[in-house]
């Protein structure tokens, strides 16, 4: 289910496709799989139409869906590899992250270790 925080700066749009992009990510939708009406969607969240079609808008300009004309919006293939894509931006981060650390004196070691650390371990 998406969730819309109201006092989230990005826009309503942004989130409802960032909310469809996590549930195509944890395999709530898989590749070709038919997205829920833009009518639908907008009264599950109570939001208007045309905000659901921007945000379907913005997932089909960057290749996570595709529209068919009188059938609606399915999940791209695109899509489906999602998750591989945001794992390959994180290594990224990773990498910029540990390379700061060891201009700043940290080893190797800890390093590892902080990223080994369980969640809520702080």
């Amino acid at each position: 289910m998406l969730n819309i925080d109201y006092r989230d700066a990005r826009p309503i749009y942004e989130q409802v496709a960032g909310g469809i992009e996590d549930m195509i990510v944890h395999g709530v939708y898989n590749a070709d799989a038919q997205m829920p009406s833009v009518r639908q969607l907008a009264a599950e969240l109570s939001i208007n139409p045309n905000t659901i079609q921007r945000a379907f808008a913005l997932l089909e300009s960057k290749g996570v869906i595709y529209s068919v004309k009188g059938r609606g919006n399915f999940v791209s293939a695109d899509g489906a590899s999602l998750k591989e894509r945001r794992l390959a931006e994180i290594c990224v981060q990773l990498r910029e992250l540990a390379k700061a650390a060891r201009a700043l004196g940290a080893d190797d070691v800890a390093i590892a270790g902080w990223i080994m650390e369980k969640e809520g371990a702080e």
